[in-house]
């Protein structure tokens, strides 16, 4: 068992370009592997079950509940639950990696409040509220009513930054890269 691979959480809100920059770090040569979430939403068409999500029912989602196999788990809306297992993080550390997590931020402290110094907790910002709409528009075939919804939260996530460990505002995706690099190597390093 290897118990030193290290825990590297990001959160956002969404349109802050987050899931890219995770994206990004995966494919440098860091030692980092994706921690898989468990949902208990159905599959879309191009994913794929182990990689971008654990599909589970929502039956045996409140059974791993119950049986107390999540770090962190959440009803995000009513019978949609997304969680971390802790086989997952178990999985990717005993391969002698360090476990990197695109997740909400009620999930992503969650996690940090149980590993405490082992994990690193990195909130992503859109330069501002208006930068933030104007991306949810751009990449989103979202309603309007489904984007005001996302700006709402998105309101409510900003509210729990000063919680993490370090905010890195994306104005400029290929700076962002590089400091989330810096970052992530520093905290892997110490």
């Amino acid at each position: 068992m290897h118990s030193n691979g290290k825990l590297i959480i990001f959160s956002a809100p969404s349109g802050a370009g987050k899931t890219t920059i995770v994206r990004h770090l995966l494919r440098q040569n860091l030692d980092l592997e994706f921690s898989v979430s468990a949902c208990s939403r159905q599959k879309r068409e191009k994913e794929t079950d182990g990689k971008d999500y654990y599909f589970l029912t929502v039956d045996k989602f409140r059974e791993k509940i119950k049986n107390h196999e999540f770090i962190e788990w959440e009803e995000v809306y009513k019978g949609r639950f997304y969680g971390t297992l802790k086989s997952e993080i178990n999985r990717i550390r005993e391969k002698g990696k360090h476990a990197i997590f695109d997740v909400d931020v009620v999930g992503g402290l969650k996690i940090k409040r149980k590993y405490k110094k082992h994990a690193l907790t990195v909130f992503i910002m859109a330069p501002s509220m208006e930068e933030l709409e104007k991306r949810l528009k751009k990449r989103s075939a979202d309603s309007s009513e489904s984007i005001k919804k996302r700006l709402a939260k998105a309101k409510k996530e900003m509210s729990f930054m000063g919680k993490f460990d370090i905010i890195i505002i994306n104005r400029n995706l290929q700076e962002t890269y590089k400091e989330a690099i810096r970052v992530v190597k520093e905290f892997i390093n110490s």
